[in-house]
């Protein structure tokens, strides 16, 4: 039976393995995945003991998906903008093939799941770190009209926009940066990819960004998720949990991992049931 696994510091939470399984049992594939906690500064070895001990592929969690992306012999598109990998695939003996599944697992929950189109609309980005840089590429691939990327220290902005500004330029999308302090507007689409919830702090923009109906999605899910909810929810807009995004983007991991597509619809709706 092939081996999978999440390879994460903290990872117990993590609710990968009953997705993959469930995956799994829905598409006939005979696998088993589970979770592997590794020393912050061990991830090079965890890696290597996991594949020695015949794993074929793992997802990659905080806080290693930037250290992911180097140890790949082939990288997609979207990974090699993001500079960072929530995928890893083991090919043979020495190869890694390295996807970031995070940005394509958001934009099909907005629009498959939420169904809110991306195209056309003004967005906003909160958050320049691991988990912006991910899901900016196939966010600008959806076409909105208008993206800006805000961060408490904007030079990590305008670093990400910079690296992403060919791709925004072939989509036609208006794509930009700037300071927290410095948000001016609101937006049809906003979502949350800083750790504030996480940590229980503020969400770090005035709530002057909303308009009715403002699509809030944080990329947290459960109890680290409901101050933005709440938040989101008093203000106007409709709020979104990460959950779905979860979900998308494992089902994207799926693919790569077993080259078969699961329902992944289905599988959101028994993992919010089962959380319940």
């Amino acid at each position: 039976m092939d081996d999978y696994c999440v390879i994460g510091n903290p990872v117990q939470h993590s609710q990968s393995p009953w997705i993959h399984a469930r995956f799994a049992q829905l598409t006939g594939q005979q696998l088993s995945y589970g979770r592997r906690q590794i020393a912050l500064d061990g991830f090079v070895d965890g890696l290597r003991a996991f594949r020695l001990a015949g794993g074929k592929g793992c997802n990659i969690t905080v806080p290693f998906k930037f250290q992911a992306a180097p140890l790949a012999t082939a990288l997609t598109a979207r990974a090699g903008l993001a500079q960072a990998c929530n995928t890893l695939r083991f090919d043979g003996a020495a190869a890694v093939y390295a996807d970031n599944t995070d940005g394509v697992g958001l934009v099909s929950d907005i629009q498959h799941n939420a169904g809110v189109a991306l195209a056309g609309r003004d967005l906003l980005l909160i958050g320049a770190g691991g988990a912006a840089a991910g899901v900016l590429g196939p966010l600008i691939e959806a076409a909105p009209r208008r993206i800006l990327v805000v961060n408490r220290s904007p030079d990590k902005a305008e670093a990400l926009v910079r690296r992403h500004a060919t791709l925004a330029s072939r989509h036609g999308v208006e794509l930009a940066a700037a300071a927290l302090a410095d948000v001016q507007g609101a937006f049809d689409i906003v979502v949350n990819a800083t750790a504030s919830s996480l940590s229980g702090a503020a969400v770090p923009v005035p709530h002057t960004v909303l308009r009715p109906g403002t699509l809030a999605c944080d990329m947290m899910y459960g109890p680290a998720a409901n101050s933005f909810i709440e938040w989101a929810r008093s203000h106007g807009a409709v709020p979104r949990d990460g959950l779905g995004m979860l979900v998308e983007q494992a089902a994207e991991a799926f693919l790569v991992f077993r080259g078969v597509r699961p329902p992944s619809a289905q599988v959101l709706s028994e993992l919010r049931e089962r959380l319940r």
